[in-house]
């Protein structure tokens, strides 16, 4: 998707560690993990409800 080398990672993390300050760097990580956590979790579960309404069949159609 991205094709992000060292260099540019680098330079991402020093603009982060300016901008955001060395004490604040680790709660913003955090948040930030918690945040893709939770869509990842949110994703998973839409992806198992269509998975599980494919599988049943459609009762609207039986009647």
């Amino acid at each position: 998707m991205f094709n992000i080398g060292v260099t540019e990672l680098i330079l991402i993390l020093v603009i982060a560690l300016i901008v955001f300050g060395p004490g604040k760097l680790p709660d913003v990580g955090r948040a930030l993990g918690k945040t893709i956590r939770e869509f990842k979790k949110a994703s998973r579960e839409i992806q198992d409800d269509l998975e599980k309404a494919d599988r049943e069949p459609d009762k609207s159609k039986s009647a």
